[in-house]
């Protein structure tokens, strides 16, 4: 339990106030934060609540979406927002095609140039970005980047502890490339995040909420905190589940089910 992280979206409806409370009951240390949730909030008053609890933020969730018209602007203000809550990871989705555009090798280079503009403010700010490859299912409207290894040949011209990856055992678990490339980046020292949630078939018809708690779809699990651990990377691990089924049961008890299937299936 010593890395367990929960992500706030896999409790997407449970209430900021009780997500802490319920966290420290369970002897849960660290969180994973969503902008959406703290703006709801206030981040100074969700800074507050996290801090006097003991908790640690794992990771802030998420900048990017470099196709939108003020992305600058709201990265800047994503990684202030992570220095105040204390979050040492901004998770970037690097967003999908621009409007009325098939060029995804344009878009690609744009979030590479995007990413370059922001390094100088966060390492300032001593805020690691880390760029998230997704399924490439959502390479159209949501995100490019799809393999790990879009995402380090991204972040390679950049100190590794300004710009790493997040590694997402649903967005990855696919790839026949990815045990080296995570070999690949854990030499670099470019693992930020590690985030696990299983891939669950039939998706639903949303399927960006197709994603299951660990055991209950074909990922292997253990084989991907192995090769993580393997790397030399001994930091959090996030449960993120986004699915509709959890978000209307009771936090405490989806949280009690979350850790019993960290146990049984990751470690």
């Amino acid at each position: 339990m010593s890395r367990f992280s929960l992500n706030q979206a896999t409790t997407k409806r449970w209430p900021m106030e009780d997500t802490v409370a319920g966290c420290v009951a369970a002897g849960v240390t660290g969180i994973g934060l969503w902008r959406d949730q703290v703006d709801t909030y206030g981040v100074e008053r969700t800074a507050a609540l996290v801090r006097s609890a003991g908790l640690d933020v794992t990771t802030l969730c998420r900048g990017g979406f470099f196709t939108a018209d003020a992305w600058r602007e709201d990265n800047l203000r994503a990684i202030d927002e992570a220095v105040t809550l204390g979050a040492p990871v901004l998770v970037l989705v690097s967003g999908g095609l621009p409007d009325g555009s098939r060029d995804i090798d344009g878009a690609r280079q744009r979030v590479a140039d995007a990413i370059a503009g922001l390094v100088p403010h966060a390492q300032g700010a001593g805020v690691q970005l880390a760029i998230e490859p997704l399924h490439p299912m959502f390479a159209s409207d949501r995100c490019v980047i799809s393999t790990l290894g879009n995402a380090l040949d991204i972040a390679e011209p950049f100190p590794a502890d300004a710009v790493g990856v997040a590694v997402d055992t649903y967005h990855l678990w696919w790839d026949d490339q990815v045990w080296a490339q995570l070999a690949r980046a854990g030499a670099a020292g470019r693992i930020a995040c590690f985030q696990v949630a299983d891939w669950i078939t039939p998706l639903p018809a949303g399927v960006l909420l197709g994603r299951g708690l660990p055991g209950t779809g074909c990922v292997q699990m253990r084989r991907f905190r192995e090769a993580v651990d393997a790397t030399g990377y001994t930091g959090p691990i996030e449960v993120e589940v986004f699915h509709e089924d959890l978000w209307s049961r009771p936090g405490q008890e989806v949280l009690e089910e979350t850790i019993q299937r960290y146990l049984e299936h990751v470690v």
